[in-house]
């Protein structure tokens, strides 16, 4: 490994130490860790390369997690005899996300190490500053803007692209909570996509001073704001219904996280 190679593996070590239950901040830290750090990942067939090869599994909280290490000592001390595959953190990422699969660090370790939920995988994928942290707590939003909604109707009736809209209040684990509203598009080509932008350029401007609005595409099935939304409201402007939605039930707290990553 080089130089590079060898400090960033360091500073996942370093930042796994400093994970403890409450303490979010150095959870995220150990994420921008890994994301540009490398691990040892558990081969339990094949070898590193080949069309075989196979990672570990273990589930926890109903989730599933392929094991590995952060260091060649650590893989040592595991005492694993079967092969293993050295791999940037933010390329197992990309491997893994997509089929809702996590890793767990350490899991030999004498507190049992940390598991990385396969949501935060698709952050540290995509862009750790693109998404907000999680666990996320989701429900319906309680602030009163109805002019706001009002506007946002009517502009997307006026838009082809839109089929419907959904909305829910996000408290990220860190961070400022913020308005959510669920974009359900008859298509997501470019020019649906500009014109769904000028909607809500038109619309945001009767939005209060200080609230943050974001959007998310209902389509994007690993967003767990779009899961939630899915499963837990009905639009606020839905083109083929013409209905308005009563509110929708709380979700628990965490939704899209196991329940140990809550402290």
């Amino acid at each position: 490994m080089s130089a590079s190679g060898t400090a960033a593996a360091g500073q996942v070590e370093h930042m796994l130490r400093q994970v403890t239950p409450g303490r979010l901040d150095s959870y995220e830290q150990l994420l921008q860790a890994l994301a540009d750090g490398r691990i040892w990942m558990l081969l339990w067939h094949g070898t590193a390369g080949s069309p075989d090869a196979q990672y570990g599994n273990m589930e926890v909280d109903g989730l599933g997690y392929a094991p590995c290490v952060t260091s060649a000592q650590e893989l040592s001390a595991s005492g694993w005899n079967r092969a293993h595959e050295l791999i940037t953190g933010r390329d197992i990422a990309r491997a893994l996300f997509p089929d809702r699969w996590g890793i767990w660090l350490n899991p030999h370790a004498p507190d049992g190490g940390v598991g990385i939920p396969w949501l935060d995988l698709r952050r540290i994928a995509t862009g750790l500053d693109r998404m907000p942290a999680g666990p996320l707590r989701l429900s319906e939003p309680a602030i009163e803007i109805p002019q706001f909604y009002a506007l946002l109707s009517h502009n997307a009736h006026r838009t082809p692209a839109v089929r419907a809209l959904r909305r829910a209040w996000v408290q990220p684990a860190l961070g400022a909570p913020y308005l959510a509203i669920g974009l359900d598009l008859y298509d997501t080509g470019r020019p649906s996509v500009d014109a769904v932008r000028a909607m809500m350029q038109q619309s945001i401007g009767v939005v209060p001073d200080g609230l943050p609005v974001s959007t998310v595409s209902m389509s994007d099935e690993y967003d767990p704001v779009a899961m939630w939304l899915r499963a837990n409201s009905r639009p606020f402007y839905d083109r083929e219904a013409h209905a308005q939605a009563g509110p929708p039930p709380t979700a628990a707290p965490g939704y899209g996280y196991p329940p140990s990553q809550l402290h």
